[in-house]
């Protein structure tokens, strides 16, 4: 097989939730590397991968997750240039991402520049079990039915973000990256009426675990990669 790279979605944590798709790409690639904020912290995908597959070797490309520009640039410069090293050698080189590698990933800004880089490299993906689903599953909360539709947003910036799926109440709200903001993104959908039956969850399949109410979560911040699923507003059955 020619040098190509693949993204390969391994889920929220559990390491049941890893597909056969995505450990037949691991044990197919040559190279796999993992995203980590230090070459000596385990991140969680390659976490996630040592339980799942302890045969495939993960190596460490350290990402910058900061709010500076400059050195986000930087280390994903430094990573694409490490793909791209094992890409000229001939090797079938996967990158591990948490949930799926299309959804709030990484892996299509490295790609961008390992093909800029090197323009006929081949690019794939491996989709993957994203944490509102298995949020979903956990809380027994149904996300849509029938014509009913979803909002996916992301809270880094702040609370302000649910202005617009808040004014649709037929449709159902996730909204990623919003840890620090759960009591405040709490507030908003109390002044909503769309308090109840909203969930959170964080370390989703990881030692740790927490997922209830988001009414319960009011008076402190969750971790940074907590998820809040807020389901359509319905009318109760008759």
């Amino acid at each position: 097989m020619r040098p190509s790279l693949v993204g390969v979605g391994v889920g929220p944590g559990d390491p049941e939730l890893l597909t056969l798709k995505a450990l037949a790409a691991l044990r197919g690639a040559d190279r796999v590397f993992g995203p980590t904020m230090a070459v000596d912290a385990v991140g969680r995908a390659e976490s996630i991968v040592r339980q799942a597959a302890p045969d495939v070797v993960v190596e460490r490309l350290v990402f910058a997750i900061v709010r500076d520009d400059g050195a986000r640039r930087a280390a994903h410069e430094q990573a694409a240039d490490r793909v791209v090293a094992c890409l000229e050698e001939g090797e079938r080189v996967a990158f591990v991402t948490l949930g799926d590698p299309n959804v709030y990933s990484t892996f299509h800004h490295l790609a961008a520049l390992v093909q800029r880089r090197r323009p006929q490299t081949p690019v794939e993906t491996v989709p993957g079990i994203m944490a509102f689903q298995a949020l979903a599953s956990t809380s027994g909360t149904v996300v849509l039915d029938g014509s009913e539709r979803l909002h996916l947003v992301s809270a880094v910036d702040g609370p302000e973000v649910l202005e617009v799926p808040l004014a649709d109440p037929e449709a159902a709200i996730v909204v990623y990256k919003g840890g620090r903001h759960l009591p405040a993104l709490a507030a908003r959908l109390d002044a909503a009426g769309r308090l109840e039956g909203a969930v959170f969850g964080e370390l989703l399949g990881l030692p740790g675990e927490q997922v209830g109410p988001v009414a319960d979560a009011t008076s402190s911040p969750a971790a940074y990669l907590a998820c809040v699923l807020v389901p359509p507003r319905r009318e109760a059955p008759s």
